[in-house]
């Protein structure tokens, strides 16, 4: 079956994808390819979901053994980096993709960083020494654009208290409340792969969307890129249900005011305007501490890190005592510009 090798013309070395240079780059030789120019040989194909393929290595003719998702992968013989294309063509041809502006060992460093910064983690979890893999993903997305309609119904009311002559009242003014409220949103990305973590991959936001860029293969050269696992039908309601935070905070701004507010009925109908398939960049990190191994996620362009990593139970002590003490001195000084005594 097709596999696509961006080979040198210079020296004949696999040419990958440079994040930081943004070209299509020859290691050996240092060729770089500017990829907006390169034409893309994918053309639309017909792809039978579960069909058996057998992939071969154009460079040392191995065979490669992929799992079902996998579109872009490198050779386990001769570290080839190679592009499956017939899983990227057809209705699995990604419309868009942002590329790595990181690159591995920027990622590294930024890793090592990061874990520096963890105030509450063990001392030797810090040293970040521990690494056993970091690998760029190209992560499929569907990027939703929804809009909503939404009416509500409410209750508010006013509460003003004053003081007149010896009595002091208290009025409350009762108020319906009414909004009709029209709401877009745009570039809603919800993580298509069944592989990766939903809670993982929401947090790695936000990504640069003005950074996406019309989907060439030799982007991926390099990388591993997965195919989408769920279509834009089936996370539907995912993303209805991301949403819905964001629209109960829209409507609390558009009753603001009152004293309290009482919603008797709310309506939201939400439709699928549009949803583009798309490919963002995501360095995976796997961490070996103590035996026992932590995964951690990177924004392959702005380099957010996302992950639970251990605690001190020490360090956590240490804070609470050191909070505890703050406490202590801060009633001691506000009872002692008062005049008074604390026990």
């Amino acid at each position: 079956m097709p596999v696509l090798e961006y080979k040198c013309p210079n020296c004949g070395s696999g040419m990958i994808f440079d994040s930081v240079s943004g070209a299509l780059s020859c290691p050996s030789c240092g060729r770089e390819d500017n990829i907006e120019q390169l034409p893309d040989p994918l053309k639309k194909q017909v792809f039978t979901e579960g069909e058996v393929k057998e992939y071969h290595c154009n460079s040392c003719g191995a065979d490669i053994v992929t799992e079902p998702e996998t579109s872009a992968t490198t050779c386990s013989f001769c570290g080839a980096a190679v592009v499956l294309s017939d899983r990227l063509t057809g209705n699995l041809a990604p419309a868009m993709v942002i590329p790595f502006s990181i690159n591995k060992e920027q990622a590294k460093q930024a890793f090592k960083k990061w874990c520096r910064n963890g105030l509450l983690t063990p001392s030797g979890f810090m040293t970040a020494d521990r690494i056993q893999s970091i690998t760029g993903i190209y992560v499929p997305f569907w990027l939703y654009d929804l809009h909503n309609r939404i009416e509500v119904h409410a209750q508010g009311t006013k509460v003003r208290s004053y003081t007149q002559g010896d009595y002091r009242y208290t009025e409350t003014q009762h108020f319906d409340i009414y909004r009709k409220i029209r709401l877009e949103y745009v570039n809603l990305p919800i993580d298509a792969s069944e592989k990766m973590n939903d809670e993982l991959m929401d947090k790695l936001e936000p990504f640069p969307y003005n950074e996406l860029k019309l989907f060439k293969t030799p982007y991926l050269a390099g990388y591993i890129a997965e195919k989408y696992s769920y279509t834009e039908d089936e996370l539907f309601p995912r993303a209805k249900d991301k949403t819905r935070s964001y629209i109960d905070s829209y409507i609390a701004s558009t009753v603001s005011g009152y004293t309290s507010v009482s919603y008797t009925d709310k309506q939201i109908d939400t439709t699928l305007k549009n949803a583009d398939y798309v490919l963002l960049p995501v360095w995976m990190v796997n961490y070996d501490f103590n035996r026992k191994q932590y995964t951690f996620a990177m924004n392959g362009q702005t380099g957010k890190v996302v992950g639970k990593p251990p605690i001190s139970k020490a360090k956590v002590a240490g804070w609470f005592t050191g909070v505890s003490a703050v406490s202590l001195l801060s009633l001691k000084l506000v009872s002692w510009m008062m005049g008074g005594g604390f026990l």
